[in-house]
């Protein structure tokens, strides 16, 4: 199926994001740390106006280490981008932000001339987790679903830092369809959007290309099934997703397979490498 989600309070939050960018200094890029690419809004990147970016990978936890390093060198070599990894829930691991944002700004961060900065990002990768830890307490709508936050707001951190909050904002068609898999397989896009077993069979396959040993281990195959439906079928028989007759509940599993490789139970996994998206990025130019 072709996945397109695009909720009518994006449409507002652009336009509050392009009315609110010329008063900011420093612009905070909230991405997920799985699909640094396919998280990152290119309407972000034609609005933003050449402002110093930091490029914040967040839950880092669940993403490959060893790719996370190959993004954050991609990312630095850019002018006036600072990439960070970060678990957006830590104070411990969000707490050099702040610093980051005065060295970007160093004209301001002081009495009367707070450093201004706007987090922004896709729905769901954790941007108001982020403001909620920066400022030690909830002020930000924060839940497991895709697009809470529908209008922006400003918070003071005290810390002469002060945070703008935006909506998660998507593009309004998704092209690349690869890309919409893989953000709807992290969890960005709204279940009204996705069929789970099309979604599941996707994720599936990806996982017994990249990290057959993951799928191996954490659902005891001693060898891996040949075919994605093949795998999803022994997942729901060994998890007991079955319906009358013995049939597997291809839906309970779909919903089960992605609930564990979105919570991290399958282990770090990167959705996306670099030498990847590059050759994805040819193809799209041919």
């Amino acid at each position: 199926m072709k996945i397109n989600w695009y909720p009518g309070h994006m449409k507002r939050a652009r336009r509050q994001i392009g009315d609110m960018l010329p008063r900011v200094d420093v612009v905070i890029e909230v991405l997920d740390a799985r699909l640094p690419m396919s998280s990152a809004n290119p309407v972000l990147r034609e609005l933003n106006q050449h402002k110093p970016c930091i490029k914040v990978l967040n839950k880092d936890d669940l993403a490959d280490p060893e790719v996370t390093q190959e993004w954050l060198a991609h990312f630095e070599k850019e002018d006036g981008i600072r990439a960070l990894p970060l678990e957006a829930r830590e104070p411990l691991s969000v707490a050099h932000l702040p610093e980051l944002c005065r060295n970007l700004a160093p004209r301001r961060g002081k009495r009367g001339k707070p450093v201004r900065t706007m987090v922004v990002g896709i729905p769901n990768v954790g941007k108001s987790t982020l403001i909620n830890t920066l400022a030690g307490k909830r002020v930000a709508r924060v839940g497991n679903r895709p697009a809470l936050t529908t209008c922006p707001q400003q918070i003071d951190l005290q810390n002469h830092i002060l945070l703008s909050d935006t909506p998660g904002l998507l593009w309004p068609r998704l092209k690349d369809q690869r890309g919409a898999y893989r953000l709807a397989a992290s969890g960005a896009i709204g279940d009204k959007a996705i069929d789970y077993v099309d979604l599941a069979l996707f994720a599936v396959e990806f996982m017994a290309f990249r990290y057959p040993e993951k799928v191996m281990h954490r659902y005891k195959f001693e060898t891996l099934p040949e075919t994605a439906a093949e795998i999803i079928d022994e997942i729901g028989r060994r998890r007991g997703c079955l319906i009358s007759g013995g049939e597997i509940d291809l839906q309970r599993t779909a919903e089960l397979f992605l609930r564990e490789l979105r919570a991290g139970r399958l282990g770090r996994v990167s959705f996306e490498r670099l030498e990847d998206m590059v050759v994805e990025e040819t193809e799209e130019d041919l």
